[in-house]
């Protein structure tokens, strides 16, 4: 009885040891991928955005705003959670890339609640029109964030890993075609 009791407990602690108590690392995905996925996401996100920009031009009303609105931040909200679910790339500085990709996601999460908020109270054809024009310098700095980080990322990689993965990648010559 003793020896299966301790069969039983041996057990039960090599799986808690392999399952790593509980906690497990992300895990680093090839760089090529990693950068292939960003510039996907970021291939689907500026579609859909100029899209929004497109039927707001179509429609500037207050409904017709609070639409591409709406739409924008469904898109934002789909990119900030794509980009914050990526692993790291496998890359020595792998950690930090990962570290700027979530710091992005949370500006753009930011920039996308100042736009919303800026349409939330904009009644009058004037207000959304200024409502408009903020929104058009936040999708600029919006635009500026998303290049900084990839020099950011391009700076930190003394290798240049990522930097040959992105110009590699058939979504980023996409992305930086259009």
């Amino acid at each position: 009885m003793r020896r299966l009791a301790f069969a039983v407990v041996l057990f039960a602690f090599l799986v808690f040891v392999a399952a790593g108590c509980g906690k497990s690392e992300p895990k680093a995905v090839p760089t090529n991928e990693w950068a292939n996925d960003i510039c996907g996401d970021l291939v689907t996100w500026t579609t859909t955005m100029k899209s929004v920009a497109s039927s707001v031009k179509a429609n500037p009303t207050k409904s017709g705003a609070q639409d591409a609105v709406n739409q924008a931040k469904d898109a934002t909200s789909t990119l900030t959670d794509s980009l914050k679910s990526l692993g790291k790339p496998d890359t020595s500085t792998g950690d930090q890339a990962k570290s700027d990709i979530s710091a992005l996601a949370d500006q753009l999460s930011a920039d996308i609640d100042s736009i919303e908020s800026s349409f939330k109270n904009a009644s009058t054809a004037s207000e959304v029109l200024a409502s408009l024009s903020s929104s058009a310098s936040t999708l600029t700095t919006m635009s500026k964030q998303v290049s900084d980080t990839f020099g950011k990322l391009q700076q930190l990689d003394a290798k240049g890993e990522l930097e040959k993965a992105f110009s590699s990648s058939a979504n980023c010559k996409q992305l930086t075609s259009g």
